[in-house]
């Protein structure tokens, strides 16, 4: 397990200095390796439509393995860190994704559409990983800093959000005629940059200010059975699942179907993953003041929103306007059903229960990218659109189900 090293300084003064160092170190992370998402998304769909044949219904299967991997992700990443501490584990990720940009540019120098599946696939194992970085700054940190410290690891995802697309756009031609291999290919030098920043972590054996407690946990099945774990779970994989099926067909949907330059499609996923962290500077602050369902009812009024732009049109501005809308509502929705969900278990039950969480989570998120690709293929982008109406609906009913039963909670404790 990783341990302090280089002596400590005592006192609180020494645990904000640790913290601080761990915090810049783990964001500085974050903004290397979460590149490789937002890359994948701008060119994962439309080289996996280059790849195929005539029937091109199975174009977004490389980025279902993407969502696929993410998902293992968040099981492999908890037996690595149990065997090989936080440090070890976040390094062995950035080596997924290394792997994976290799396979995936190889893949594509032979144009095997498989191959190239399975090369995301790792990128998104490695994606796993990332998503736990926000975690590890948190437990770096004492509990009055650990806001603070979640906010510089999302600042990592804005960084991210620029540099992904952009590198996309910038190395797409490299190996002319090969499209995008020189993309998937600087996965690899992000990847050593990513452990060379990760080499300096010092990481505590255990959450700082974690306190013991030697109450029972409740069995899993007894918490994610609650109406307020179930309103959470529904409510976040809503949002999630919706902001992956519009963001992987916006691409097919420009270039394909409208004939657009892969760069805006590109540069259209910027400004979305941008909307989608630019946000939660300030999210925490408003589920704090009116509570995290008020936030999440936002954030479904907000992707609704999307779908009528979407629907109104098919210029550039109603393409780059929807994404910039859905990553918003993403941002409300999602965070604000995490909220939930954290609400629901005890913090001794939280392991079982995020990781529960996560494989119903990202197992259907790795469903909508796959059906995406073949709903767009089959019927088109103004379908697509259609899918958020009762999808929003049905999690609006159960936000509003929940305040009610949290209303009548609440009287019941007076």
């Amino acid at each position: 397990m990783d341990a302090m090293q280089g002596g400590t300084v005592p006192g609180l003064e020494g645990q904000m200095r640790s913290a601080r160092r761990n915090v810049t170190l783990l964001a500085a992370a974050q903004a290397i390796l979460g590149s490789a998402g937002p890359m994948s998304f701008s060119a994962g769909a439309l080289v996996g439509y280059e790849l195929l044949g005539d029937d091109k219904s199975l174009a977004t299967a490389p980025l279902t393995g993407f969502n696929i991997g993410v998902a293992l992700g968040a099981i492999v990443v908890a037996t690595a860190s149990r065997f090989l501490g936080r440090k070890a584990s976040f390094m062995l990720g950035a080596l997924l994704a290394g792997a994976g940009g290799l396979v995936a540019s190889l893949a594509l120098f032979r144009s095997d559409f498989w191959l190239f599946a399975a090369g995301l696939l790792l990128i998104g194992l490695s994606g796993g990983f990332t998503q736990k970085i926000r975690f590890a700054a948190a437990d770096a940190s004492p509990s009055f800093y650990k806001g603070k410290a979640i906010s510089w690891i999302l600042a990592g995802g804005i960084i991210s959000a620029i540099l992904g697309p952009q590198l996309a756009i910038w190395a797409k031609d490299y190996f002319a005629p090969v499209t995008f291999a020189g993309t998937f290919l600087a996965l690899v030098p992000l990847a050593a940059a990513a452990i060379l920043v990760l080499s300096f972590l010092r990481l505590p054996q255990k959450p700082v200010g974690h306190d013991h407690t030697d109450e029972p946990a409740r069995p899993l099945r007894e918490i994610v059975l609650t109406q307020r774990f179930l309103t959470g779970l529904v409510c976040g994989i809503g949002s999630y699942a919706l902001m992956t099926f519009m963001m992987t067909g916006a691409p097919l949907a420009m270039v394909i179907g409208c004939g657009m330059p892969s760069e805006m499609a590109t540069l259209g996923i910027q400004w979305h993953v941008i909307a989608m962290f630019g946000p939660s500077f300030f999210t925490g602050m408003l589920i704090a003041r009116y509570g995290a369902e008020k936030v999440v009812a936002l954030g479904l009024v907000i992707l609704m929103a999307c779908a009528l732009v979407a629907h109104a049109g098919v210029e550039l501005w109603n393409f780059w306007t929807a994404l910039v809308l859905l990553g918003i509502g993403w941002n409300f929705g999602f965070i604000g059903s995490t909220a939930i969900v954290a609400a629901s278990y005890r913090p001794h039950e939280a392991d079982k229960v995020q990781g529960f969480n996560d494989i119903v989570l990202f197992g259907t998120v790795a469903l909508s990218s796959f059906s995406s690709g073949r709903v767009f293929t089959a019927y088109g982008w103004n379908v697509m659109n259609l899918v958020i109406w009762p999808v929003t609906i049905l999690c609006l009913v159960l936000i509003l189900a929940e305040m009610r039963a949290a209303r009548l909670r609440a009287a019941a404790s007076r």
